[in-house]
């Protein structure tokens, strides 16, 4: 009898908790040009942060999708605001295969954009969503940190009890004036949030998964034990 893979178990957990506080869900193109994976998230060509992320290039336009942030430009190119989304799907980046990383995964990005918007929303948010999603006695922390579309900018931490040691799990910051005026909105009078993280990295801290490897070859010995 057949069963949902855990990575879509945790996937479905996560979009349940962000829609019980407003969050609609949106789709987007997995193969995508330049200009809405980098250039509009205020990433131009030849900016050092492109290295951040090793691209699998189609030709010199048009790219495999290094995270799901290039559906918030589609979102903000065709919705007026105020708009409040996450985006689940799949990103491919060109690495090697270990243990912690692997050609593909899975990101949900999250974006909310509106009049008044403040890092401290931001926070309360994630913050519900670690309670929800490890348990009500989860600790968690925010960390400085850089992104080019966010400006404050911030990780987030969460004590894994197993390891004994702070693990990063998800990356997010207020929307960068620049990335607001690229897709026609007024800086001056829209302000927003945004955040990403990886499933695979969630599902790993939340089931004690030590080896990323494992949710992709297949072995029903490993896959049985979350029918």
């Amino acid at each position: 009898i057949g069963s949902l893979h855990i990575l879509e178990q945790t996937l479905n957990e996560v979009k349940t908790i962000f829609k019980s506080i407003g969050f609609s869900v949106a789709y987007g193109p997995e193969v995508d040009d330049d200009y809405h994976n980098f250039s509009a998230l205020n990433i131009p060509e030849h900016h050092p942060a492109r290295d951040m992320q090793d691209t699998f290039f189609i030709n010199d336009k048009i790219v495999l999708r290094t995270h799901t942030s290039n559906v918030q430009i589609h979102l903000m190119e065709n919705k007026e605001p105020p708009i409040k989304y996450i985006v689940p799907g799949r990103v491919f980046r060109n690495e090697a295969i270990g243990y912690k990383s692997y050609c593909l995964f899975h990101q949900v990005e999250g974006i909310y954009i509106n009049k008044k918007v403040s890092f401290s929303q931001l926070k309360g948010c994630l913050q519900f969503f670690v309670k929800q999603m490890f348990g009500p006695k989860k600790k968690m922390r925010f960390r400085p940190s850089y992104f080019p579309f966010t400006e404050p900018s911030a990780e987030v931490d969460m004590w894994d009890e197993k390891r004994n040691e702070w693990m990063e799990i998800l990356g997010c910051g207020m929307v960068d004036p620049a990335v607001l005026s690229n897709v026609g909105y007024n800086p001056e009078i829209w302000h927003g949030y945004a955040f990403g993280m990886g499933i695979e990295r969630i599902a790993m801290l939340k089931y004690n998964i030590n080896d990323i490897r494992l949710f992709y070859n297949g072995d029903i010995r490993f896959l049985e034990q979350f029918s």
